[in-house]
């Protein structure tokens, strides 16, 4: 099954599940659905950042501070962090993230999804999906923070990433 075809969740602005679809057609039609940011940190306390490859359906091709993605239907957003971290990075064992806070990431109409910030740290080797991650790096906070300006990230990524660099601070 291609990610296209894949059956969300579409939820309402208090983040109710609503209905169902196809990834596919939910982006298609700009419907709300849920999705997971996930910060991994190595022992080091490195952010990984990596680079989307040129296929993905949303944000091809730019750079993104967290691994996450979309919610399966009659998924929970724990279920879906730890699902999409070891992934993405391609590990098994790693401990469950670390839930901090949850937003509605709103760019306008069609692109508004809820959103579920997650950390977790990964002592692990890791081997991110080549099919979608094209460059992939443990970075320090400051090189993050340098890189901002230099880079072109994905626009709900760098919203998550401001909301959680407000959420450590006010903690």
């Amino acid at each position: 099954m291609s990610a296209a075809d894949e059956i969300i969740d579409i939820v309402d602005e208090q983040d109710r599940v609503v209905g169902q679809a196809p990834r596919g057609e939910a982006y298609a039609k700009g419907l709300r659905h849920r999705c997971v940011f996930v910060q991994a940190r190595d022992a080091a306390g490195r952010v990984f950042v990596h680079r989307r490859t040129a296929t993905k359906l949303v944000f091809p091709s730019l750079y993104d501070m967290f691994v996450g993605g979309v919610v399966g239907a009659g998924e929970s957003y724990d279920e879906a962090a730890l699902r999409e971290a070891e992934e993405e990075l391609g590990v098994t064992g790693l401990p469950r993230p670390e839930h901090l806070f949850t937003f509605l990431y709103d760019d306008g109409p069609g692109r508004s999804w809820w959103s579920a910030v997650y950390q977790v740290r990964c002592d692990l080797p890791v081997h991110p999906q080549v099919e979608e991650v094209a460059w992939h790096a443990f970075l320090p906070e400051e090189e993050v923070e340098r890189r901002l300006t230099e880079w072109e990230w994905v626009p709900d990524g760098l919203a998550a990433y401001e909301r959680l660099r407000a959420y450590r601070a006010a903690g």
